[in-house]
């Protein structure tokens, strides 16, 4: 019913549901919802006068009587108001009954309540915030008073987070799906699922992330949801995608779902099981008529000998190249993140000082003089280290003057200045640049010939331009051979570095990295070494091209270039995505774009994902796997529920705490607590110590010999970092185990009742490796793991979790891998030597990095760090 007041000037004001109407002689306003905040009643010379707010002023209508002029204020408050919030009131009334309904649907029929569904009924509402925002905090107080019932709960509703709700409803179903289809879920697999497995199962999210620890039946998990959503009707078998990592696990996931739906009557026909590449290489071919071709070096696993292949023909066909990669891999090969911080490798008796080895077996005080000399003998000059200068000039207090080269043929000295890019001394050289003054007027007063070069210019190599122009000058003839017989320290390898530019190649294309994309990279963290990392990029991007010019020849795509091509058709036709379900095995190794494959296969729409992996086991970065892409998989996929599976059928409970509590060094691994079925106990893990290398084919067998006494039919898996491990196994083993040699790669998803590490020892053949762990592939990586070798330490992990009842671990004493040091802190770790016995080891504790062993000296035996001469430090003996 409409409302007027009548003002004494002759003007009326009518209000009538969310309109109020102005008249005043014979013409009329309207001001609908909102546009009642132009009204409003003020004082004016001592009266009460209703004001019009125009773009040009304002408008007065006297003559409002006192009770009349609090009826107007309040409509007009209570229309203005009812006009900004209607129509969010009202969508978010809408919205919150839907909700209602949608949540009481679910619980009736005990379907899952998708995030995606939930979203879809909440989108555009907006925040109670943003619908209050043209409200002052008193106008706030009093929407109480001016909001129906109904209006104030849509209100309330927009201040209420609707998750919880959500949340409570699924828990509510899952307890109720938990009863009511426990026959299902006791028989889907061969063993009835665990709770955790059952709720992971049962959880049929939009995005479900399954973090899985080894042996918790990941695979039962996958195949288990196919079965509930067909047999719960929740999706068709056609609309079902399950995604392997590889042929093998692809053929394992086709086999236990044919036969578990088999075995439940459930049709699997249209269930599709596939890996990535050939998903990716179809939905090419259905995108675009024209199946790509992989090329023939990719499908034999050759990529690496492919890239050694292009190294050849640019060496022989560029010197500038040749020079380059031969620069690189005799200077800078083995060095770190920062040459800064290179740790001594060398010792020299006759000076009893520690240093860098060099190519022509000396040791230097520093890594830029072990640059230099290197660069000296590669180029033939024959040089002298701190050969005594020809003068003698030393004193009470200085010993004699040793310049730190010295070039016999053409009687020249060279001093290498410990200088910033500044021309600065560090801080830390305390008396440096005196000392500096000191030799150069020696060299001026005596007349003899002095060559200079800094610490700065070596590192970013114009250094090595300007020494070789000055020593040419001086008469001495350079002559670069990359093939000159190292006496002394050992190069990279050409095949290990071109494993190097295989990987970094992987994370480029995974990640569609342009050459600008990795210089903003470079530029923008400062702990890299800009030099060495220039130099590898000018390498990478010479073979990176040819790489691709020979794809264009052979008309043929490799992986990554492949599953890039099928993201864009998905993302460019969604309707190719035509799957509702889409479940991801081995979730820790997928690449940057099979996750934009992933993503793209979602697009559409109110689809389900689940992916299932183990961060702890992420070991393919060679491959180009990036773990980020499961660790922050919301992120990547949008938001998700996370499911764990912590009981572990496999290992017993000292193994599996063994290898969790190693592996969780490294903050940036997602927390678990793994459990045993088994129960409490189990073997320790064994480090067995022998003298030397050639002891460790014995130490194998004797163990093999113990397990084939105590489990005669027992398998055996004997797992190395690399390939010629193999060769450290005995001659024989025992008639009845089953025993075979792997690497550790090659282990995974594999088990057996007792595994062997052979070879756990530091060096640059060692485990960790130093080179899979180069610094250089974090400038590929969009989330680099800087925790140091943590893919290293992860492969261990995986080695040791492929143990049903026992772990041995052979070491070299004297030679432990830094992970072999960390396991002897653990109490469910037992050290014996060769012979059996309980061995003891002694822990540095100068450097806390090695272990304390017997060494002979002039004056007789004692005990030395392992790591010498990185640590100096010595103990008598007792």
């Amino acid at each position: 019913m409409a409302t007027t007041w009548t003002g004494r000037g002759g003007w009326t004001l009518t209000h009538d549901g969310a309109l109020v109407a102005l008249h005043h002689r014979g013409s009329t306003e309207e001001f609908r919802g909102a546009e009642a905040a132009r009204l409003n009643v003020r004082w004016w010379f001592f009266r009460r006068t209703l004001t019009v707010a125009d773009a040009g002023g304002t408008r007065r209508f006297t003559g409002l009587g006192r009770r009349d002029a609090r009826a107007v204020r309040a409509t007009l408050a209570r229309v203005a108001a009812r006009g900004h919030l209607g129509d969010a009131l009202a969508r978010a009334s809408a919205a919150e009954a839907a909700l209602a309904r949608h949540l009481d649907d679910s619980i009736g029929r005990r379907h899952w309540v998708a995030y995606d569904d939930v979203a879809a009924i909440v989108a555009g509402l907006p925040t109670a915030d943003e619908a209050l925002a043209p409200f002052s905090a008193a106008e706030r107080a009093a929407l109480t008073h001016l909001l129906t019932s109904r209006e104030s709960a849509a209100l309330e509703f927009l201040q209420r987070d609707p998750w919880p709700d959500v949340a409570r409803a699924n828990a509510r179903i899952l307890a109720s799906e938990l009863e009511h289809e426990r026959a299902f879920l006791d028989g889907v697999e061969r063993s009835p699922l665990t709770t955790e497995q059952a709720k992971a199962v049962i959880s049929h999210d939009s995005r479900v992330r399954v973090i899985a620890a080894a042996g918790s039946g990941k695979t039962s998990v996958m195949v288990a949801r196919a079965a509930y959503v067909l047999h719960r009707r929740l999706v068709a078998p056609g609309r079902i995608l399950m995604l392997a990592f590889n042929a093998d696990a692809a053929r394992e996931l086709r086999a236990r779902v044919d036969a578990r739906l088999a075995a439940l009557g459930l049709d699997a026909s249209g269930v599709e099981v596939s890996t990535f590449h050939a998903f990716g290489l179809r939905v090419i071919g259905e995108a675009t008529g024209r199946k790509p071709r992989i090329a023939p070096w990719i499908e034999q696993n050759r990529d690496v000998a492919k890239v050694e292949e292009i190294v050849d023909r640019l060496r022989d066909g560029d010197f500038a190249f040749r020079f380059r990669w031969d620069l690189f891999r005799l200077l800078h090969g083995k060095a770190g993140a920062s040459l800064a911080s290179a740790q001594p490798d060398s010792y020299d008796r006759a000076t009893g000082t520690s240093g860098f080895a060099t190519y022509r077996g000396d040791t230097v005080k520093s890594e830029g003089e072990r640059l230099i000399a290197d660069w000296l003998y590669l180029h033939g000059v024959e040089y002298r280290y701190e050969h005594p200068y020809v003068h003698d000039v030393s004193d009470a207090t200085h010993g004699q003057y040793r310049p730190d080269f010295y070039y016999p043929t053409v009687d020249a000295w060279h001093e290498h200045w410990a200088l910033r890019a500044d021309g600065t001394v560090p801080d830390e050289f305390v008396g440096y640049a005196e000392s500096m003054r000191f030799k150069r007027d020696l060299h001026r007063r005596h007349g003899t010939t002095l060559v200079e070069t800094a610490w700065h210019s070596i590192l970013d190599h114009s250094g090595f331009e300007e020494l070789a122009r000055t020593l040419e000058s001086l008469g001495i003839v350079l002559d670069w051979n990359p093939d000159r017989p190292l006496p002394g320290a050992e190069p990279l390898a050409h095949e290990r570095l071109a494993r190097l530019i295989r990987t970094f190649m992987a994370h480029v294309k995974s990640g569609s990295l342009t050459r600008a994309d990795l210089e903003d990279r470079l530029t923008a963290r400062p702990t890299f070494d800009t030099a060495r990392t220039r130099l590898f990029l000018d390498l990478y991007w010479r073979i990176h091209d040819v790489w691709e010019a020979d794809l264009r020849a052979a008309d043929a795509v490799d992986f990554d270039d492949m599953l890039a091509r099928a993201a864009g058709a998905l993302e460019a036709d969604p309707a190719l995505a035509r799957w509702d379900l889409v479940m991801v095995d081995e979730f820790q190794d997928t690449s940057r774009t099979r996750a934009r494959v992933v993503r793209a296969l979602l697009a559409p729409g109110r689809r389900h994902l689940l992916a299932v992996g183990d961060d702890w086991q992420a070991i393919n970065r060679f491959a180009g796997a990036d773990l980020d892409v499961m660790t922050h998989f919301a992120g990547f996929f949008g938001p998700s529920l996370t499911r764990r599976l912590e009981t572990t059928f496999r290992c017993t409970q000292a193994t599996a705490d063994v290898a969790g509590r190693f592996v969780s060094r490294n903050p940036a691994q997602l927390a678990k607590s793994v459990r045993s079925a088994a129960g409490t106990g189990g073997a320790p893990v064994v480090v067995v110590r022998v003298a030397r290398e050639e002891d460790i084919p014995g130490a194998i067998g004797a163990r093999l010999r113990d397990i084939a006494r105590k489990h005669p039919q027992a398998s055996v898996d004997v797992l190395g970092r690399y390939r010629a491990d193999r060769d450290l196994l005995p001659r024989e083993v025992p008639r009845g185990l089953r025993t075979a040699f792997r690497t550790i790669h090659a282990s995974k998803g594999l088990e057996a009742d007792h595994i062997v590490v052979p070879h756990l020892v530091a060096g640059r053949r060692g485990f960790p490796s130093t080179i899979e762990d180069d610094p250089l592939l974090a400038l590929a990586m969009a989330e680099p793991d800087d925790f140091p070798y943590a893919e290293e330490r992860r492969l261990l992990y995986v080695a040791l979790t492929r143990a049903r009842r026992t772990v041995t671990v052979v070491t070299v004493a004297g030679r432990e891998s830094p992970f072999v040091l960390e396991l002897l802190d653990d109490p469910d770790v037992t050290v014996v030597a060769a012979s059996g016995e309980r061995d003891q080891v002694r822990r540095c504790e100068s450097c806390g990095e090695g272990t304390l062993v017997r060494r002979r000296g002039r004056y007789g035996d004692f005990l030395g760090c392992s790591t010498f001469p990185r640590c100096t430090a010595t103990t008598p003996l007792a």
